[in-house]
């Protein structure tokens, strides 16, 4: 997949996390994830509705559609196991302000 063919947040702050990519689910609003390891993997699958895993092109092709058809509170985290600390595992790619702060200045270059 082209860089270019994907929305413009993906190509900047998701591709490289696709190299260690074992699945990525979707909440189905606005929940996005990308599973660093096994367990995570696993527990998503079982977990959440929509979840692919496969090569990083197909991968990253669910999360550019998923992301585009998100609700407003988007973003994208990936997770890896921590026992000793569950929150230190999440990793954020896509904050929700990092997709307001891009939706804004769409906003403004179209004025």
């Amino acid at each position: 997949m082209e860089l270019q063919e994907v929305h413009p947040l993906i190509a900047l702050k998701v591709v490289d996390a696709m190299c260690d990519a074992l699945l990525v689910a979707w909440d189905g609003c606005h929940k996005i994830y990308v599973a660093l390891d096994d367990e995570q993997a696993r527990w998503f699958e079982e977990n959440y509705e929509y979840s692919v895993r496969g090569t990083s092109d197909e991968m990253l092709a669910a999360l550019d559609c998923w992301y585009i058809n998100s609700c407003g509170l988007r973003f994208i985290n990936a997770v890896a196991t921590n026992h000793a600390d569950p929150s230190a595992g999440f990793v954020s790619l896509i904050s929700q302000q990092d997709a307001w702060d891009y939706d804004d200045s769409e906003s403004e270059d179209d004025e």
